[in-house]
């Protein structure tokens, strides 16, 4: 690890001050400390954001949460708001790390969290676009077992590992961020970025903006939402596919739902063809199977990671009716 330099400012203006163009921030490191460690992150001073007071959560005006980006996991996993009125984001975090890592994990990190790739993540490889813009993409032709099924592209085919974020993309949530110009707001759904031919870059932040919290709408899928993690071992491990369904009913008929994935490409992955099926379905009649064959319908597959089509298929329709209530 190169050496950096350390601040530790207690604003949010102070932080974006003492950023510069070389910095990052830092507010767990369960991420970034590990990129250090590899020399896959290199940053000449690392801005501590674990004293810019953003670390609580507050209801907003219309009935939602705002969540500040230094709140821990495992404080937000438990909070008696979240568990009541957003199970699903809950049960997202709880599948999400070991205990010791939930307990240092922040969710504004846990949104700057890297795609996963062996290639990426090893700087003995030397071609990897993520790493180093214009050397090629060694899993399209290597080892992509673990790698997207969707929104892909020559350049790079490295998947989000995150679980907070697909639950948080199934709830309709929103980034607000702060840069010198003031807040805006960012759709959870347009914060991350598909591959294209520029795949170093992972999200739509402009440079030297901070997150500052995540706003969740009103909660009308509390009763009716699930989240469904598929890996190789019970243990802390990445996923194979996850999947994150929240159903908005009204007297027994849907009004509307979301049905998110994870670990199936660049960004946590919104099933746009399946969730347009859901609204005037009946719950005791929806067609769990048409639901999950249309949140796979586009779905390209690599050498290695064919698996990961049908396995989709399966946790979407396992959390459909989870969500449903049906066995």
């Amino acid at each position: 690890m190169q050496a950096f330099d350390y601040v530790r400012p207690t604003s949010p203006d102070a932080a974006l001050a003492a950023l510069g163009r070389d910095g990052k921030f830092i507010g767990g490191g369960t991420n970034l400390v590990d990129l250090m460690k590899a020399g896959v992150e290199t940053p000449q001073r690392l801005v501590d954001v674990n004293h810019l007071g953003l670390g609580k959560i507050e209801p907003t005006e219309a009935g939602g949460l705002r969540i500040g980006a230094g709140m821990r996991n495992s404080d937000l996993a438990n909070d008696p708001q979240v568990r009541e009125h957003y199970p699903l984001l809950s049960q997202a975090l709880l599948d999400g790390a070991s205990p010791q890592l939930r307990n240092l994990a922040t969710v504004g990190g846990n949104l700057m969290q890297r795609t996963r790739c062996d290639y990426f993540v090893d700087t003995g490889f030397a071609h990897c676009n993520k790493r180093n813009p214009g050397s090629g993409c060694a899993a399209r032709d290597g080892f992509n077992r673990y790698h997207a099924i969707f929104g892909a592209s020559p350049a790079c085919v490295a998947v989000h590992p995150s679980d907070q974020n697909v639950a948080l993309l199934a709830l309709d949530a929103s980034v607000i961020v702060r840069g010198q110009g003031g807040e805006r707001r960012i759709a959870l759904n347009d914060f991350h970025r598909l591959p294209g031919d520029k795949p170093e870059v992972d999200t739509t932040l402009k440079p030297g903006e901070l997150i500052v919290a995540v706003e969740l709408p009103p909660s009308r899928a509390a009763r009716h939402s699930r989240y469904i993690k598929l890996r190789e071992r019970a243990s802390y491990a990445f996923a194979l596919v996850s999947a994150g369904v929240a159903l908005e009913v009204e007297d027994g008929t849907l009004r509307g739902g979301r049905i998110a994935l994870g670990s199936v490409a660049h960004k946590p992955w919104l099933a746009e063809k399946a969730n347009a099926l859901l609204p005037g379905q009946r719950l005791d009649a929806l067609d769990f199977a048409a639901v999950s064959a249309a949140a796979i319908d586009g779905a390209i597959a690599l050498k290695e990671n064919g698996y990961k089509i049908p396995l989709a298929q399966r946790a979407v329709e396992r959390a459909l009716r989870a969500a449903a209530g049906v066995a």
